[in-house]
Protein backbone atom coordinates (compact mmCIF):
# COMPACT_ATOMS: atom_id res chain seq x y z
CA UNK A 1 0.00 0.00 0.00
CA UNK A 2 2.61 2.33 -0.78
CA UNK A 3 2.06 5.95 -1.26
CA UNK A 4 2.09 7.66 -4.81
CA UNK A 5 2.56 10.89 -3.54
CA UNK A 6 5.84 12.13 -2.09
CA UNK A 7 6.15 14.10 1.40
CA UNK A 8 8.72 16.21 3.28
CA UNK A 9 9.28 17.94 6.48
CA UNK A 10 11.45 19.29 9.28
CA UNK A 11 12.23 16.48 11.76
CA UNK A 12 14.05 18.83 14.19
CA UNK A 13 12.79 21.19 16.82
CA UNK A 14 12.10 25.02 14.65
CA UNK A 15 15.70 27.32 15.71
CA UNK A 16 19.07 27.94 15.32
CA UNK A 17 21.32 24.51 15.61
CA UNK A 18 24.45 22.78 14.18
CA UNK A 19 22.39 20.58 12.33
CA UNK A 20 19.08 20.42 11.27
CA UNK A 21 17.16 17.13 9.51
CA UNK A 22 15.01 17.15 7.18
CA UNK A 23 12.98 14.22 5.83
CA UNK A 24 11.77 12.65 2.61
CA UNK A 25 9.47 9.44 1.82
CA UNK A 26 7.80 8.43 -1.40
CA UNK A 27 8.52 7.61 -5.05
CA UNK A 28 10.16 10.96 -5.67
CA UNK A 29 13.09 10.36 -3.36
CA UNK A 30 15.51 8.90 -5.80
CA UNK A 31 15.22 11.57 -8.64
CA UNK A 32 15.27 14.43 -6.22
CA UNK A 33 18.27 12.62 -4.48
CA UNK A 34 20.53 12.50 -7.71
CA UNK A 35 18.73 16.12 -8.77
CA UNK A 36 19.82 18.07 -5.47
CA UNK A 37 23.20 16.20 -4.64
CA UNK A 38 23.73 16.81 -8.60
CA UNK A 39 24.76 13.30 -9.06
CA UNK A 40 24.49 11.02 -12.12
CA UNK A 41 23.69 7.68 -9.63
CA UNK A 42 21.90 7.55 -6.57
CA UNK A 43 23.82 7.93 -3.46
CA UNK A 44 25.11 4.64 -1.68
CA UNK A 45 21.93 3.35 0.77
CA UNK A 46 22.28 3.60 4.49
CA UNK A 47 25.65 5.71 4.78
CA UNK A 48 26.05 9.34 5.25
CA UNK A 49 27.06 11.16 2.51
CA UNK A 50 28.18 14.48 2.38
CA UNK A 51 27.07 16.31 -0.56
CA UNK A 52 26.18 19.72 -2.01
CA UNK A 53 22.26 20.92 -2.02
CA UNK A 54 21.64 22.67 -5.62
CA UNK A 55 18.30 24.02 -6.38
CA UNK A 56 16.05 24.12 -8.89
CA UNK A 57 17.34 26.78 -10.17
CA UNK A 58 21.20 25.19 -10.00
CA UNK A 59 22.39 27.42 -7.17
CA UNK A 60 24.32 25.88 -4.54
CA UNK A 61 22.45 26.52 -0.98
CA UNK A 62 23.95 24.49 1.31
CA UNK A 63 26.60 21.50 1.98
CA UNK A 64 25.15 18.69 4.28
CA UNK A 65 25.00 15.03 5.10
CA UNK A 66 22.42 13.03 3.38
CA UNK A 67 21.58 9.38 3.71
CA UNK A 68 19.52 7.32 1.35
CA UNK A 69 16.86 4.28 2.27
CA UNK A 70 15.32 1.53 -0.23
CA UNK A 71 12.24 0.83 -0.58
CA UNK A 72 11.28 -1.95 1.84
CA UNK A 73 14.23 -1.21 4.20
CA UNK A 74 13.61 2.35 5.43
CA UNK A 75 10.97 3.19 8.48
CA UNK A 76 7.87 3.73 6.01
CA UNK A 77 8.82 0.96 3.79
CA UNK A 78 8.90 3.66 0.82
CA UNK A 79 11.87 5.09 -0.36
CA UNK A 80 12.92 7.83 2.07
CA UNK A 81 15.61 10.62 2.18
CA UNK A 82 17.21 12.04 4.90
CA UNK A 83 19.28 15.43 4.27
CA UNK A 84 20.93 17.44 7.10
CA UNK A 85 21.81 20.81 6.59
CA UNK A 86 22.98 23.40 8.92
CA UNK A 87 20.38 24.50 11.08
CA UNK A 88 19.47 27.60 10.08
CA UNK A 89 16.21 28.59 9.83
CA UNK A 90 16.93 30.88 6.55
CA UNK A 91 18.41 27.59 5.07
CA UNK A 92 16.10 24.92 6.22
CA UNK A 93 12.96 27.01 4.80
CA UNK A 94 15.13 27.74 1.32
CA UNK A 95 15.45 23.90 1.14
CA UNK A 96 11.67 22.86 1.98
CA UNK A 97 10.22 25.38 -0.42
CA UNK A 98 12.76 24.09 -3.57
CA UNK A 99 11.90 20.19 -2.10
CA UNK A 100 7.76 21.31 -2.70
CA UNK A 101 8.59 22.95 -5.71
CA UNK A 102 10.56 19.57 -7.24
CA UNK A 103 6.86 18.10 -6.21
CA UNK A 104 6.57 17.32 -2.55
CA UNK A 105 4.02 18.04 -0.57
CA UNK A 106 3.87 19.13 3.42
CA UNK A 107 4.10 16.63 5.61
CA UNK A 108 0.73 16.24 8.27
CA UNK A 109 1.47 15.65 12.02
CA UNK A 110 2.65 11.62 12.17
CA UNK A 111 2.29 11.21 8.95
CA UNK A 112 5.60 9.41 8.75
CA UNK A 113 4.31 6.79 11.33
CA UNK A 114 1.35 6.47 9.88
CA UNK A 115 2.85 5.28 6.64
CA UNK A 116 4.69 2.99 8.24
CA UNK A 117 1.70 1.32 10.02
CA UNK A 118 -0.44 1.31 6.76
CA UNK A 119 2.49 -0.49 5.13
CA UNK A 120 2.81 -3.03 8.00
CA UNK A 121 6.61 -2.15 9.23
CA UNK A 122 5.00 -1.99 12.49
CA UNK A 123 1.16 -2.51 14.15
CA UNK A 124 -0.82 0.13 15.36
CA UNK A 125 0.45 -0.12 19.11
CA UNK A 126 4.15 0.62 18.08
CA UNK A 127 3.24 3.65 16.12
CA UNK A 128 1.64 4.99 19.09
CA UNK A 129 4.64 4.15 21.55
CA UNK A 130 6.79 6.21 19.19
CA UNK A 131 4.68 9.76 20.46
CA UNK A 132 5.51 7.70 23.81
CA UNK A 133 9.10 7.70 23.17
CA UNK A 134 8.97 11.27 22.26
CA UNK A 135 6.75 12.56 25.16
CA UNK A 136 8.14 10.47 27.92
CA UNK A 137 9.04 12.45 30.99
CA UNK A 138 10.10 9.57 33.32
CA UNK A 139 12.98 6.82 33.11
CA UNK A 140 9.72 4.24 33.92
CA UNK A 141 7.58 5.90 30.74
CA UNK A 142 10.76 5.45 28.91
CA UNK A 143 11.44 1.59 29.19
CA UNK A 144 7.97 1.42 28.74
CA UNK A 145 7.42 2.83 25.57
CA UNK A 146 10.98 1.17 23.99
CA UNK A 147 9.48 -1.83 25.06
CA UNK A 148 6.00 -0.90 23.23
CA UNK A 149 7.77 0.02 20.15
CA UNK A 150 9.51 -3.22 20.11
CA UNK A 151 6.24 -5.08 19.94
CA UNK A 152 5.77 -6.11 23.34
CA UNK A 153 2.18 -5.04 22.92
CA UNK A 154 1.93 -6.97 19.81
CA UNK A 155 3.39 -10.06 21.08
CA UNK A 156 1.08 -10.28 24.08
CA UNK A 157 -2.02 -9.93 21.69
CA UNK A 158 -0.23 -12.57 19.65
CA UNK A 159 -0.29 -14.89 22.36
CA UNK A 160 -3.91 -14.45 23.79
CA UNK A 161 -4.70 -14.95 20.14
CA UNK A 162 -2.95 -18.31 19.92
CA UNK A 163 -4.85 -19.48 23.22
CA UNK A 164 -8.07 -18.30 22.02
CA UNK A 165 -7.86 -19.96 18.36
CA UNK A 166 -6.71 -23.23 20.20
CA UNK A 167 -10.11 -23.13 22.17
CA UNK A 168 -12.04 -22.03 19.12
CA UNK A 169 -10.58 -24.83 16.76
CA UNK A 170 -11.37 -27.53 19.46
CA UNK A 171 -15.35 -26.27 19.27
CA UNK A 172 -15.59 -25.98 15.90
CA UNK A 173 -14.04 -29.28 14.86
CA UNK A 174 -17.60 -30.71 16.95
CA UNK A 175 -19.53 -28.64 14.99
CA UNK A 176 -17.92 -29.32 11.34
CA UNK A 177 -17.05 -32.77 11.73
CA UNK A 178 -20.15 -34.21 14.48
CA UNK A 179 -19.82 -37.91 12.91
CA UNK A 180 -16.31 -38.20 13.00
CA UNK A 181 -14.66 -39.92 15.84
CA UNK A 182 -13.70 -37.34 17.89
CA UNK A 183 -12.87 -37.32 21.67
CA UNK A 184 -15.62 -36.97 23.56
CA UNK A 185 -16.55 -33.17 24.37
CA UNK A 186 -15.20 -31.72 28.31
CA UNK A 187 -16.52 -28.81 29.46
CA UNK A 188 -13.70 -28.55 32.18
CA UNK A 189 -11.17 -27.94 29.29
CA UNK A 190 -12.70 -24.91 27.90
CA UNK A 191 -13.74 -23.55 31.26
CA UNK A 192 -10.30 -23.49 32.94
CA UNK A 193 -9.06 -22.23 29.47
CA UNK A 194 -11.41 -19.59 29.25
CA UNK A 195 -10.69 -18.61 32.57
CA UNK A 196 -7.55 -18.57 32.27
CA UNK A 197 -7.16 -16.38 29.26
CA UNK A 198 -9.88 -13.46 31.03
CA UNK A 199 -7.66 -13.18 33.83
CA UNK A 200 -5.17 -12.14 31.91
CA UNK A 201 -6.80 -9.90 30.09
CA UNK A 202 -8.36 -8.25 33.22
CA UNK A 203 -4.75 -8.00 34.25
CA UNK A 204 -3.97 -6.32 31.46
CA UNK A 205 -6.84 -3.99 30.98
CA UNK A 206 -5.44 -3.30 35.67
CA UNK A 207 -2.44 -1.24 33.79
CA UNK A 208 -4.64 1.37 32.46
CA UNK A 209 -4.01 2.61 35.48
CA UNK A 210 -0.79 3.57 35.20
CA UNK A 211 -0.46 4.97 32.27
CA UNK A 212 -1.34 8.74 33.93
CA UNK A 213 0.63 7.81 36.34
CA UNK A 214 3.74 7.35 33.50
CA UNK A 215 2.50 9.89 31.54
CA UNK A 216 1.51 12.89 33.65
CA UNK A 217 3.86 11.96 36.99
CA UNK A 218 2.38 10.65 40.30
CA UNK A 219 -0.10 13.12 41.68
CA UNK A 220 1.36 13.93 45.29
CA UNK A 221 -0.42 16.33 47.15
CA UNK A 222 1.08 18.39 50.45
CA UNK A 223 -1.50 18.87 52.79
CA UNK A 224 -1.45 20.83 56.18
CA UNK A 225 -1.88 24.04 58.34
CA UNK A 226 -1.14 27.12 57.48
CA UNK A 227 2.31 27.72 58.42
CA UNK A 228 2.89 24.41 58.89
CA UNK A 229 5.70 24.84 55.58
CA UNK A 230 3.53 23.52 53.08
CA UNK A 231 5.36 26.36 50.32
CA UNK A 232 8.91 25.83 52.18
CA UNK A 233 8.60 22.05 51.29
CA UNK A 234 7.87 22.51 47.93
CA UNK A 235 11.03 25.38 47.17
CA UNK A 236 13.56 22.72 49.13
CA UNK A 237 12.11 19.68 46.41
CA UNK A 238 11.77 22.06 43.24
CA UNK A 239 15.20 23.46 44.19
CA UNK A 240 13.48 27.10 43.38
CA UNK A 241 11.45 30.08 45.05
CA UNK A 242 8.24 28.14 43.84
CA UNK A 243 5.72 29.18 46.35
CA UNK A 244 5.78 32.58 48.17
CA UNK A 245 6.66 31.71 51.88
CA UNK A 246 4.95 34.28 54.48
CA UNK A 247 4.40 34.49 57.82
CA UNK A 248 0.90 35.27 57.87
CA UNK A 249 -1.77 32.59 57.92
CA UNK A 250 -3.44 31.77 54.58
CA UNK A 251 -1.09 33.19 52.13
CA UNK A 252 -1.35 30.31 49.60
CA UNK A 253 -4.65 30.61 48.10
CA UNK A 254 -4.74 28.76 45.52
CA UNK A 255 -3.26 25.34 44.61
CA UNK A 256 0.41 25.27 43.13
CA UNK A 257 1.61 22.49 40.91
CA UNK A 258 5.84 21.65 39.82
CA UNK A 259 7.69 18.76 38.85
CA UNK A 260 10.47 16.78 40.09
CA UNK A 261 12.27 14.13 39.25
CA UNK A 262 12.58 11.27 42.19
CA UNK A 263 15.00 8.89 40.75
CA UNK A 264 13.19 7.18 38.10
CA UNK A 265 10.04 8.55 38.84
CA UNK A 266 8.30 11.87 37.69
CA UNK A 267 6.36 13.47 40.66
CA UNK A 268 3.71 15.99 40.05
CA UNK A 269 3.96 18.34 43.69
CA UNK A 270 0.94 20.17 44.14
CA UNK A 271 1.33 22.77 47.36
CA UNK A 272 -2.34 23.68 48.20
CA UNK A 273 -4.51 26.10 50.62
CA UNK A 274 -3.78 25.05 54.49
CA UNK A 275 -6.79 23.61 56.13
CA UNK A 276 -8.54 25.67 58.64
CA UNK A 277 -11.82 27.52 59.75
CA UNK A 278 -11.44 30.39 56.96
CA UNK A 279 -13.84 33.37 57.24
CA UNK A 280 -12.12 35.23 53.89
CA UNK A 281 -14.39 33.78 50.89
CA UNK A 282 -11.22 33.76 48.67
CA UNK A 283 -9.66 31.21 50.99
CA UNK A 284 -12.62 29.26 51.56
CA UNK A 285 -12.16 28.26 47.71
CA UNK A 286 -9.06 27.93 48.03
CA UNK A 287 -9.35 25.16 50.94
CA UNK A 288 -12.33 23.45 48.96
CA UNK A 289 -9.86 23.00 46.06
CA UNK A 290 -7.57 21.61 48.35
CA UNK A 291 -10.42 19.03 49.81
CA UNK A 292 -10.78 18.07 45.99
CA UNK A 293 -7.59 17.75 45.04
CA UNK A 294 -6.98 15.27 47.86
CA UNK A 295 -9.69 13.05 47.20
CA UNK A 296 -7.89 12.52 43.43
CA UNK A 297 -3.90 12.26 44.56
CA UNK A 298 -1.85 8.96 44.29
CA UNK A 299 0.39 10.08 47.17
CA UNK A 300 -0.14 12.06 50.21
CA UNK A 301 2.50 14.70 51.81
CA UNK A 302 0.98 15.93 55.54
CA UNK A 303 3.68 18.46 56.85
CA UNK A 304 3.10 18.89 60.58
CA UNK A 305 4.55 21.70 62.89
CA UNK A 306 6.53 20.02 65.39
CA UNK A 307 5.84 23.01 67.97
CA UNK A 308 1.85 22.96 68.10
CA UNK A 309 -0.41 20.64 68.79
CA UNK A 310 -1.74 17.73 66.05
CA UNK A 311 -3.92 19.19 63.42
CA UNK A 312 -8.16 18.77 63.30
CA UNK A 313 -8.56 17.42 59.52
CA UNK A 314 -11.73 16.46 57.65
CA UNK A 315 -12.88 13.18 58.19
CA UNK A 316 -13.14 13.09 54.00
CA UNK A 317 -9.43 13.62 53.71
CA UNK A 318 -8.30 11.57 56.74
CA UNK A 319 -10.03 8.58 55.00
CA UNK A 320 -7.69 8.85 52.07
CA UNK A 321 -4.80 8.42 54.18
CA UNK A 322 -3.01 4.94 54.80
CA UNK A 323 0.77 3.57 55.22
CA UNK A 324 0.72 2.91 51.59
CA UNK A 325 0.57 6.35 50.66
CA UNK A 326 1.00 8.89 53.16
CA UNK A 327 4.15 10.25 54.77
CA UNK A 328 3.31 12.45 57.53
CA UNK A 329 6.40 14.99 57.83
CA UNK A 330 7.08 16.48 61.24
CA UNK A 331 9.02 20.40 60.34
CA UNK A 332 10.55 22.65 62.70
CA UNK A 333 12.49 19.47 65.00
CA UNK A 334 15.15 22.81 65.22
CA UNK A 335 12.70 24.43 67.68
CA UNK A 336 12.05 22.49 71.25
CA UNK A 337 8.77 21.66 71.50
CA UNK A 338 6.10 20.42 74.34
CA UNK A 339 4.39 18.53 72.15
CA UNK A 340 4.25 15.08 70.31
CA UNK A 341 2.73 14.21 67.32
CA UNK A 342 3.39 10.64 67.32
CA UNK A 343 -0.17 9.63 67.80
CA UNK A 344 -1.41 11.93 64.81
CA UNK A 345 -1.99 9.49 61.90
CA UNK A 346 0.41 6.82 63.51
CA UNK A 347 0.03 4.31 61.14
CA UNK A 348 1.79 6.22 58.62
CA UNK A 349 5.67 7.00 58.68
CA UNK A 350 6.65 10.31 60.48
CA UNK A 351 10.03 11.95 58.98
CA UNK A 352 11.18 14.60 61.10
CA UNK A 353 13.16 17.49 59.45
CA UNK A 354 13.77 20.90 59.45
CA UNK A 355 13.21 23.20 56.46
CA UNK A 356 14.80 25.98 57.75
CA UNK A 357 18.48 24.14 58.72
CA UNK A 358 17.43 21.68 55.89
CA UNK A 359 18.22 18.68 58.34
CA UNK A 360 16.39 15.36 57.39
CA UNK A 361 15.56 16.27 54.36
CA UNK A 362 17.46 13.33 52.61
CA UNK A 363 16.27 10.93 55.21
CA UNK A 364 12.55 12.00 53.86
CA UNK A 365 13.51 11.89 50.00
CA UNK A 366 14.63 8.28 51.05
CA UNK A 367 11.57 7.51 53.27
CA UNK A 368 9.31 8.95 50.44
CA UNK A 369 11.05 7.22 47.22
CA UNK A 370 10.85 3.96 49.26
CA UNK A 371 7.24 4.14 49.90
CA UNK A 372 6.89 5.00 46.20
CA UNK A 373 8.44 2.31 45.11
CA UNK A 374 6.04 0.12 47.80
CA UNK A 375 2.82 1.69 47.46
CA UNK A 376 2.38 2.68 43.79
CA UNK A 377 3.45 -0.74 42.32
CA UNK A 378 4.16 0.76 38.79
CA UNK A 379 4.57 -2.25 36.27
CA UNK A 380 8.15 -3.79 36.27
CA UNK A 381 10.33 -5.95 34.39
CA UNK A 382 11.32 -7.19 30.97
CA UNK A 383 7.71 -8.22 30.18
CA UNK A 384 5.85 -4.74 31.89
CA UNK A 385 3.02 -3.77 29.30
CA UNK A 386 0.95 -0.40 30.04
CA UNK A 387 -2.26 0.19 28.24
CA UNK A 388 -3.70 3.73 26.48
CA UNK A 389 -7.07 3.84 26.47
CA UNK A 390 -7.88 2.57 23.21
CA UNK A 391 -6.43 -0.60 23.88
CA UNK A 392 -8.01 -0.91 27.33
CA UNK A 393 -11.74 -0.16 24.97
CA UNK A 394 -10.76 -2.76 22.97
CA UNK A 395 -9.78 -5.76 26.02
CA UNK A 396 -12.78 -4.74 27.70
CA UNK A 397 -14.90 -5.17 24.50
CA UNK A 398 -13.14 -8.79 24.19
CA UNK A 399 -13.50 -9.81 27.93
CA UNK A 400 -17.03 -9.19 27.78
CA UNK A 401 -16.91 -12.06 24.60
CA UNK A 402 -14.82 -13.65 26.88
CA UNK A 403 -17.21 -13.44 29.41
CA UNK A 404 -20.32 -14.44 27.49
CA UNK A 405 -18.75 -17.42 25.86
CA UNK A 406 -17.78 -19.16 29.64
CA UNK A 407 -21.20 -18.23 30.35
CA UNK A 408 -22.62 -20.22 27.56
CA UNK A 409 -20.13 -22.88 28.38
CA UNK A 410 -21.12 -23.42 31.75
CA UNK A 411 -24.96 -23.16 30.58
CA UNK A 412 -24.47 -26.06 27.62
CA UNK A 413 -25.25 -23.67 25.22
CA UNK A 414 -24.97 -24.38 21.42
CA UNK A 415 -21.42 -24.34 20.40
CA UNK A 416 -21.90 -22.42 17.18
CA UNK A 417 -22.96 -19.04 19.67
CA UNK A 418 -20.10 -20.06 21.81
CA UNK A 419 -17.66 -19.91 19.01
CA UNK A 420 -19.25 -16.51 17.56
CA UNK A 421 -18.81 -15.09 20.88
CA UNK A 422 -15.04 -16.40 20.63
CA UNK A 423 -14.67 -15.03 17.41
CA UNK A 424 -15.82 -11.50 18.52
CA UNK A 425 -13.18 -11.78 21.46
CA UNK A 426 -10.11 -12.31 18.87
CA UNK A 427 -11.06 -8.98 17.00
CA UNK A 428 -10.79 -7.20 19.81
CA UNK A 429 -7.26 -8.57 20.42
CA UNK A 430 -6.77 -6.86 16.56
CA UNK A 431 -7.86 -4.09 17.45
CA UNK A 432 -5.10 -3.54 19.81
CA UNK A 433 -2.54 -3.99 17.14
CA UNK A 434 -4.51 -2.35 14.35
CA UNK A 435 -7.34 -4.14 12.83
CA UNK A 436 -8.47 -0.83 12.01
CA UNK A 437 -11.12 0.00 9.16
CA UNK A 438 -12.20 3.60 10.46
CA UNK A 439 -9.73 6.60 9.03
CA UNK A 440 -10.98 8.91 10.98
CA UNK A 441 -9.90 7.35 14.47
CA UNK A 442 -6.85 7.28 12.50
CA UNK A 443 -6.42 10.99 12.03
CA UNK A 444 -7.34 11.51 15.36
CA UNK A 445 -4.69 9.38 16.51
CA UNK A 446 -1.87 10.64 14.63
CA UNK A 447 -2.80 14.45 15.06
CA UNK A 448 -1.27 13.92 18.26
CA UNK A 449 2.57 13.28 16.85
CA UNK A 450 4.78 15.47 16.01
CA UNK A 451 5.33 17.01 11.93
CA UNK A 452 7.94 15.22 10.66
CA UNK A 453 7.67 11.96 12.87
Amino acid sequence: MLATDTIVALSTPVGESALAIIRLSGPLCSEIEMAICGRSKSLEPRRATLCKYIDVNGLEIDTGVYIAYPENASFTNEAMLEIMPHGNPLIIQKLLEDLITRGCRMAEPGEFTRRAFLNGKIDLSQAEAVADMIHARSNFSLEVARRQLNGSIGQKMSELTDQLLEILAELEAYIDFPEEDLPEASDAGPIHDLSRLIQQVNDLIETHHYSALLQEGIKTVIIGAPNAGKSSLINTLVGSQRAIVSDIPGTTRDFITSYIMLKDYRVEIIDTAGLHTAEDEIEQQGIKKTMELAQNADFYLVIVDHCQPSPSLPDSIQAEFNSKNTLVIENKIDLESKHSQKEFLADCQHCPISLKTHTGIDDFKEAMLKLIDQGIALPKGTDAIVLNARHTLALKQAKISLEKALEGVHSQELNELVSVELRSAIEGFSQVVGKIENDAMLDKLFQKFCIGK
